[in-house]
């Protein structure tokens, strides 16, 4: 195994212009990305890299920003008075061995199922730490993946594992949908770590790698050891699960090689014959056309007709050719799915056989109440789509006038229908009733939303529009995304249901009220002194697949300016933004959300006013801030 120093700049340039350069914190990831591709590389001296002030401060610019940051974890704190002290203390902590990851808070969230869902909240300091090392791992790991990982990656998402099984599982004639039991939650510590060690040689890394795996959390102030699990709510742990499950990803690269067997399918028989019918009839007519009758060549030519239609209809490989095997795999976080060209048989031997790997080598275990064997025709679920393989085939006519057959086998993305009104449920935008004279029909009703009545118009409006947005953009890949118009058509009466009871009036005077032209139209007075008009969603359902790499979903922020208004930049300055005071100690002021603030106060404005929710004050004035004193 090739060893290397990730820490090439401590041992090498000392000059302190060259050495500023090497120490800068992107240097440091591109200097781990060469070798990333390189299996058989091992890294050491990691850990050094936490030394650096920059590379902590990069951790912060990226998670400053996130929702949770104003939360306290166990410590009490929050990312409020984040100063370079602080960050200074945590180097120092790390450089003599002592620093410990506090327990996370551990708390729960809804679930669309009405359970409630375990949530760790990790302190903040936790968190940065936590940040500097993700960056690091996926410097090291995300080039070697394997393609068929989407979930936490960068440029990777729903969208791009949804097109990829577009792309690739083309004749399916199987699907194995894998469902893994608590994956996240039983992830076997020595296995990860045993994982890690293949590519990294540093202890002093993994070991700051098993303190946060073995932090624990508390509940109602008592103490919970964690004995198997990623860590619920930290920053590493999309990057530890990924590392641990490409084991899986390689696996079924290797398996998808040896499963794999022949070039192309031999013809279909039926086609076969019927094709030599065909051209027997075109030779014979070529052959005897001088002889015959035009009432011979119109039946025969008919027949060709006739022939070439029906050829049009039917496959011309053989589906159940034993001499053409394929698979296929995509995997989003602890979901995945398996396409397979072959029997059923083969389907099942697959699914034994990941199981078995799962089981053995992951020490994890597949439901056997979830993980289901389902028929290409038929539908299978991944990712909150049905997937399903096109069963009839048609003929279109080409730009030249040809025709060809098209949706021959082809992969289609459908919209379940329990989705879009589970939403319309979870919104309480629907009331569905059961007609009992009729068989207990469904019957759906409209409703207005009432924890909606004390807002302004506007953020109704905006509430509305967001949801319908939000659900559209996600099934924009459908082949039936139309059918979000049933969804549109309740979530627009329930807007007007919404609209009337807060005037308490009709429905039809709140349409001559807002409507402008064939629009529902709120507006608002900016700050300019102009009228702003927001409308109610008008664009349509149309299918979209054009995939945005550029929205990876990933839990840290990253950020990529560093210029001269950079949180990093304002934080080094050393110069208060209230008072003025230079080479002075600062610390970062936080809020939540701006419209929080009053704007009662000068600070409260000022923040307005550059819509920034940060602010660089001496410690002087952050603590007559909350105080109350600073104006």
């Amino acid at each position: 195994m090739a060893k290397g120093s990730s820490l090439f700049y401590f041992n090498t340039c000392r000059k302190d212009g060259v050495r500023d350069t090497m120490r800068n914190p992107e240097n440091v990831l591109n200097s781990l990305r060469e070798h990333s591709a390189q299996n058989n590389y091992s890294y050491d001296r990691l850990y050094r890299i936490l030394y650096n002030q920059d590379f902590l401060l990069m951790a912060y610019q990226n998670i400053y920003a996130n929702k949770g940051n104003m939360t306290a974890g166990v410590d009490g704190q929050t990312i409020d008075a984040m100063s370079l002290d602080r960050i200074n203390r945590i180097i120092s902590n790390l450089k003599d061995e002592k620093y410990s990851p506090n327990p996370a808070r551990r708390t729960y969230i809804p679930k669309k199922n009405g359970k409630m869902r375990p949530l760790g909240i990790p302190s903040i300091d936790d968190k940065l730490v936590q940040e500097a090392m993700r960056m690091i791992l996926e410097a090291i790991y995300d080039n070697s993946f394997e393609d068929t990982s989407h979930g936490f990656r960068p440029g990777k998402s729903c969208h791009t594992a949804l097109r990829q099984i577009q792309n690739r599982f083309t004749r399916c004639k199987w699907f194995v949908e894998g469902d893994i039991k608590g994956c996240f939650d039983n992830v076997d510590h020595q296995v990860l770590i045993a994982i890690l060690r293949k590519r990294i040689a540093d202890e002093h890394f993994i070991g700051l790698i098993w303190k946060f795996l073995k932090a624990g959390y508390m509940e109602d102030w008592n103490y919970h050891n964690t004995y198997s699990g990623t860590p619920q709510g930290s920053i590493i742990s999309p990057i530890l699960a990924n590392i641990y499950m490409n084991e899986l990803d390689s696996y079924m690269t290797e398996y998808a090689e040896k499963f794999n067997c022949g070039n192309r399918r031999k013809i279909n028989p039926a086609f076969k014959k019927k094709l030599d019918v065909c051209r027997g009839k075109e030779e014979r007519l070529k052959r005897n056309f001088a002889k015959m009758s035009e009432e011979e060549k119109e039946g025969l030519s008919a027949e060709i007709r006739e022939l070439r239609r029906s050829l049009k209809s039917m496959p011309y490989s053989d589906p159940m050719d034993d001499n053409y095997k394929r698979i296929c795999y995509v995997r989003y976080a602890d979901d995945f799915l398996i396409g397979v060209i072959g029997s059923k048989e083969d389907a099942e031997q697959v699914k034994q056989d990941v199981g078995s790997f799962i089981r053995e080598k992951l020490h994890l275990e597949m439901s056997e109440e979830k993980t289901l064997i389902t028929h290409g025709h038929d539908f299978a679920k991944f990712l909150g789509y049905e997937v399903t393989i096109s069963k009839g085939e048609y003929n279109k006519k080409t730009k030249t006038g040809a025709t060809r057959r098209v949706n021959n086998g082809k992969v289609l993305l459908h919209v379940p229908h329990d989705k879009w009104v589970k939403c319309l449920l979870s919104y309480n935008a629907l009331k569905i009733k059961y007609d009992k004279q009729n068989g207990n029909k469904e019957v759906w009703e409209p409703v207005r939303r009432t924890r909606l009545l004390h807002l302004d118009d506007l953020e109704i409006l905006n509430q509305y529009n967001a949801e319908i947005r939000g659900l559209y953009n996600y099934y924009r890949l459908a082949n039936n995304v139309s059918v979000l118009n049933n969804f549109y058509y309740v979530m627009r009466y329930s807007m007007l249901k919404t609209f009337a009871g807060k005037y308490r009036t009709r429905i039809s005077k709140i349409i001559r009220k807002y409507r402008q032209g064939k629009d529902f139209v709120v507006e608002y007075p900016k700050k300019n002194g102009m009228v702003g008009k927001v409308l109610f969603y008008n664009d349509g359902f149309r299918r979209n697949t054009k995939v945005e790499s550029g929205t990876p979903d990933i839990i840290a922020r990253v950020v990529e300016n560093y210029g001269r208004n950079s949180l990093i930049k304002r934080l080094q300055a050393n110069k208060c933004e209230w008072c003025g005071a230079e080479n002075v100690p600062l610390e970062i002021h936080h809020v939540r959300k701006l419209k929080d603030l009053s704007g009662r106060k000068q600070w409260e404005l000022a923040m307005i006013g550059r819509k920034r929710k940060t602010m660089a004050l001496c410690v002087d004035c952050h603590d007559k801030l909350h105080a109350g004193k600073l104006d």
